[in-house]
């Protein structure tokens, strides 16, 4: 399978911020090329994917780094068309979730640590600190954009599916997870529907994230200004109601309302089984 798009390297870094930004770039490799061509895709054929795909995709997610090489996560493949639409259901009735023949469930998994312990009858109160459930969504995290990277890549589409956090105890019972795994997002992995194509959608400018040395927030408004304006035309020019950024952003986390259930995450990962001081 080929790149699903060909584009030059500028062109693809003008689309990244929607303008010219960079006055000289290196070279570019290939592995840059499929990062910059990122877009997330919402609209899937029921293509199946090609046998060993999953495996694949699975291999290059074990192949990121792992803090102390713990591996505190797994993940759960969905494809059972069934189960996928309940899920979808779960998430905000995302129909793209089923309509994609796979779903990957990444979880923070310390259940397989605290087997290994008992088996060894060791001691295993480290696990019970704030530091090893932020290392299990950071190890889930890193490990899922491997896989994203690397689908991509194969000229696959993905979306991350963040909503299932809105009600992770019901993800958890509809796949089984045992105490100490907890359902941090799902990743869509399917062919692209050509008929409706992604787009490329501009990030902030990169004065606003890049710091040299020091945290400066210097023409940090000024460029937001700026990214408001740009995030708009592309609104506009894939036929979405237009706003701003900066509004969006604020109203999202306005207040634990605007959280769609998120709000309730420390009682459900304490009812999943995690204790976290």
């Amino acid at each position: 399978m080929g790149k699903v798009n060909e584009i030059k390297p500028d062109a693809l870094i003008g689309q990244r911020y929607g303008q010219a930004s960079f006055a000289t770039l290196p070279a570019i490799s290939p592995a840059i090329e499929t990062l910059l061509s990122h877009r997330t895709v919402r609209a899937f054929t029921s293509a199946p994917l090609a046998e060993g795909t999953l495996e694949l995709l699975v291999s290059a997610a074990q192949s990121a780094p792992s803090s102390s090489n713990l591996q505190v996560w797994s993940v759960v493949a969905i494809e059972d068309h069934e189960r996928k639409a309940r899920l979808a259901q779960l998430a905000g009735n995302q129909a793209h979730i089923h309509e994609a023949p796979l779903l990957l469930l990444f979880t923070v998994d310390l259940s397989r640590l605290k087997r290994i312990a008992e088996n060894k009858q060791t001691p295993l109160a480290g696990i019970d600190y704030l530091d090893t459930l932020i290392m299990g969504f950071i190890d889930a995290a890193l490990a899922a954009q491997n896989a994203l990277v690397a689908a991509e890549s194969l000229g696959l589409g993905t979306v991350y599916i963040g909503a299932l956090r809105n009600k992770p105890e019901a993800v958890a019972d509809e796949l089984g997870l045992p105490a100490h795994v907890f359902p941090a997002f799902g990743l869509v992995v399917g062919h692209p529907d050509t008929q409706r194509p992604a787009a490329i959608k501009p990030r902030l400018p990169q004065r606003t994230v890049l710091h040299r040395e020091q945290y400066s927030t210097g023409g940090e408004a000024e460029a937001i200004a700026k990214y408001d304006e740009i995030l708009r035309e592309f609104q506009r020019s894939q036929g979405l109601p237009a706003q701003d950024w900066s509004e969006q952003a604020s109203n999202r986390l306005r207040g634990p309302e605007s959280l769609n259930g998120r709000d309730q995450l420390s009682a459900a990962l304490r009812r999943q089984g995690f204790v976290f001081q």
